[in-house]
Protein backbone atom coordinates (compact mmCIF):
# COMPACT_ATOMS: atom_id res chain seq x y z
CA UNK A 1 0.00 0.00 0.00
CA UNK A 2 2.97 2.31 0.75
CA UNK A 3 4.46 1.78 -2.92
CA UNK A 4 0.69 2.66 -4.30
CA UNK A 5 0.08 5.95 -2.50
CA UNK A 6 3.79 6.89 -3.22
CA UNK A 7 3.17 5.86 -6.68
CA UNK A 8 0.02 7.99 -6.98
CA UNK A 9 2.03 11.34 -5.29
CA UNK A 10 -0.02 10.54 -1.89
CA UNK A 11 2.70 9.87 0.32
CA UNK A 12 1.71 13.40 2.50
CA UNK A 13 -1.50 13.07 2.38
CA UNK A 14 -2.26 9.24 3.65
CA UNK A 15 -0.20 7.49 6.51
CA UNK A 16 -0.02 3.90 5.80
CA UNK A 17 0.94 1.46 9.22
CA UNK A 18 0.79 -2.06 9.65
CA UNK A 19 -0.28 -3.37 13.47
CA UNK A 20 -1.01 -6.52 14.68
CA UNK A 21 -4.01 -7.46 16.87
CA UNK A 22 -2.24 -9.58 19.41
CA UNK A 23 1.40 -8.82 20.75
CA UNK A 24 3.38 -12.27 20.51
CA UNK A 25 5.76 -10.86 17.03
CA UNK A 26 5.85 -7.57 18.48
CA UNK A 27 9.20 -6.11 17.36
CA UNK A 28 9.98 -9.25 15.03
CA UNK A 29 10.49 -8.96 11.49
CA UNK A 30 8.55 -10.48 8.68
CA UNK A 31 7.99 -14.56 8.61
CA UNK A 32 10.83 -15.57 6.37
CA UNK A 33 8.18 -16.84 3.72
CA UNK A 34 6.21 -14.21 3.67
CA UNK A 35 9.34 -11.81 2.98
CA UNK A 36 10.94 -14.31 0.28
CA UNK A 37 7.28 -13.66 -1.86
CA UNK A 38 7.62 -9.65 -1.20
CA UNK A 39 11.49 -9.74 -2.38
CA UNK A 40 9.73 -11.92 -5.88
CA UNK A 41 7.07 -9.42 -6.24
CA UNK A 42 9.78 -6.25 -5.78
CA UNK A 43 9.16 -5.39 -2.12
CA UNK A 44 12.02 -4.56 0.59
CA UNK A 45 11.26 -6.40 3.75
CA UNK A 46 14.18 -5.71 5.88
CA UNK A 47 12.34 -2.49 7.68
CA UNK A 48 9.32 -4.50 8.69
CA UNK A 49 8.89 -5.36 12.08
CA UNK A 50 5.89 -6.34 13.72
CA UNK A 51 3.68 -4.00 16.29
CA UNK A 52 0.59 -4.94 18.54
CA UNK A 53 -2.05 -2.39 17.46
CA UNK A 54 -3.43 0.78 20.20
CA UNK A 55 -6.37 1.97 21.07
CA UNK A 56 -4.59 5.49 20.62
CA UNK A 57 -4.03 4.17 16.83
CA UNK A 58 -7.63 3.45 16.71
CA UNK A 59 -7.88 7.70 17.69
CA UNK A 60 -5.74 8.99 15.79
CA UNK A 61 -6.76 7.10 12.11
CA UNK A 62 -9.80 7.39 10.01
CA UNK A 63 -9.79 3.69 8.83
CA UNK A 64 -8.18 0.99 10.08
CA UNK A 65 -8.19 -1.79 7.24
CA UNK A 66 -8.29 -5.78 9.04
CA UNK A 67 -7.47 -8.90 7.39
CA UNK A 68 -10.69 -11.00 8.17
CA UNK A 69 -14.02 -10.57 9.92
CA UNK A 70 -12.24 -12.20 13.66
CA UNK A 71 -9.66 -9.00 13.63
CA UNK A 72 -12.32 -6.66 12.57
CA UNK A 73 -14.55 -7.35 15.56
CA UNK A 74 -11.61 -7.45 17.63
CA UNK A 75 -10.74 -3.89 16.80
CA UNK A 76 -14.53 -2.95 16.92
CA UNK A 77 -14.33 -3.79 20.50
CA UNK A 78 -11.09 -1.85 21.46
CA UNK A 79 -13.29 1.67 19.59
CA UNK A 80 -13.02 3.95 22.15
CA UNK A 81 -16.40 5.75 22.93
CA UNK A 82 -16.73 8.81 20.72
CA UNK A 83 -14.03 7.07 17.93
CA UNK A 84 -15.20 8.12 14.24
CA UNK A 85 -12.48 5.64 13.43
CA UNK A 86 -13.98 3.21 10.66
CA UNK A 87 -13.04 -0.42 10.54
CA UNK A 88 -13.57 -2.61 7.22
CA UNK A 89 -12.48 -5.77 5.41
CA UNK A 90 -9.67 -5.19 3.03
CA UNK A 91 -11.07 -7.98 0.78
CA UNK A 92 -13.94 -5.49 0.32
CA UNK A 93 -11.89 -3.28 -2.15
CA UNK A 94 -11.65 -6.14 -4.41
CA UNK A 95 -14.93 -6.59 -5.90
CA UNK A 96 -13.54 -9.67 -7.37
CA UNK A 97 -12.44 -11.26 -4.01
CA UNK A 98 -14.57 -14.58 -3.57
CA UNK A 99 -14.17 -14.07 0.68
CA UNK A 100 -13.89 -11.35 2.40
CA UNK A 101 -11.32 -13.27 4.59
CA UNK A 102 -7.65 -13.15 4.07
CA UNK A 103 -6.45 -16.52 4.68
CA UNK A 104 -3.32 -17.24 6.70
CA UNK A 105 -1.16 -18.88 5.14
CA UNK A 106 1.44 -19.47 8.05
CA UNK A 107 0.62 -23.19 8.05
CA UNK A 108 0.23 -23.71 4.39
CA UNK A 109 3.06 -23.98 1.53
CA UNK A 110 5.22 -21.54 0.37
CA UNK A 111 3.08 -20.90 -2.32
CA UNK A 112 0.28 -19.77 0.17
CA UNK A 113 2.64 -16.33 0.57
CA UNK A 114 2.55 -15.71 -3.06
CA UNK A 115 -1.24 -15.90 -3.15
CA UNK A 116 -2.21 -13.90 -0.11
CA UNK A 117 0.38 -11.22 -1.43
CA UNK A 118 -1.54 -10.97 -4.91
CA UNK A 119 -5.00 -11.07 -3.05
CA UNK A 120 -3.86 -8.15 -0.70
CA UNK A 121 -2.48 -5.96 -3.87
CA UNK A 122 -5.81 -6.24 -5.31
CA UNK A 123 -7.27 -5.03 -2.74
CA UNK A 124 -5.02 -2.10 -1.96
CA UNK A 125 -5.24 -1.26 -6.16
CA UNK A 126 -8.84 -0.75 -4.84
CA UNK A 127 -8.79 1.01 -1.51
CA UNK A 128 -6.25 3.56 -3.56
CA UNK A 129 -8.98 4.25 -5.37
CA UNK A 130 -11.68 4.60 -3.20
CA UNK A 131 -9.69 6.80 -0.96
CA UNK A 132 -7.45 9.15 -3.97
CA UNK A 133 -9.62 12.44 -4.49
CA UNK A 134 -11.33 13.01 -7.85
CA UNK A 135 -9.67 14.33 -10.87
CA UNK A 136 -10.75 17.60 -11.55
CA UNK A 137 -14.08 18.16 -13.90
CA UNK A 138 -13.17 18.75 -17.30
CA UNK A 139 -16.76 18.91 -18.38
CA UNK A 140 -17.43 22.66 -19.21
Amino acid sequence: MRRLVSDAGLAGAVEVCSAGIGDWHAGDGADPRSAEAMRRRGYDPSGHRARQVTRQDLVDHELIVAMDRGHARELERMLPVGATCEVRLLLSYDPLAGTLDVPDPYYGGPSGFDDVLAMIERACRGLLAEISPAPPSTAG
